[in-house]
């Protein structure tokens, strides 16, 4: 089950052209970076997101 912060990080990076870092997640959720990096961590974990460089975006769906 997805909680209110893990759709919306989800959403802002659905939308997004290029992989968003940690601080720019921040700031468009308005949220404390520490906050949105336990997110992360959450959907990276479950496989729902990529990371490269520290720049996060959504996990290419297998087909």
């Amino acid at each position: 089950m997805l909680g209110k912060l893990d759709k919306s990080v989800l959403e802002l990076l659905r939308g997004s052209p290029e992989p968003l870092a940690l601080a720019e997640l921040a700031e468009k959720l308005s949220k404390p970076e520490k906050t949105v990096f336990k997110t992360l961590k959450r959907l990276f974990e479950k496989g729902q997101i990529d990371t490269k460089g520290r720049r996060y975006s959504i996990a290419k769906e297998e087909t």
